[in-house]
């Protein structure tokens, strides 16, 4: 099982993949549970802090579905051409 750690190295946020993700989200619920089996309240915390976010770029990712992810910021110009 890899670390949070290690999941947060291998997320890039300036290109989001939710399969990736969703990975993530999952290993964080048996993380949970492992901490919660054994009783680790403070580590239970933080990974529920963690799924929150996770379960957040999730659905931030699925409601930017299919919307362009590129933005025409025109053609710069001088003081001088205006």
């Amino acid at each position: 099982m890899s670390t949070l750690a290690s999941d947060a190295r291998s997320f890039d946020l300036t290109r989001p993949n939710a399969a990736r993700l969703a990975d993530i989200r999952d290993n964080l619920i048996a993380r949970i549970a492992d901490a919660e089996r054994e009783c680790w309240l403070g580590e239970v915390e933080g990974l529920q802090v963690s799924l929150v976010g996770a379960e957040e770029m999730l659905r931030l990712l699925e409601r930017h579905r299919g919307q362009p992810t590129e933005v025409d910021l025109g053609i710069p110009t001088t003081r001088g051409d205006r």
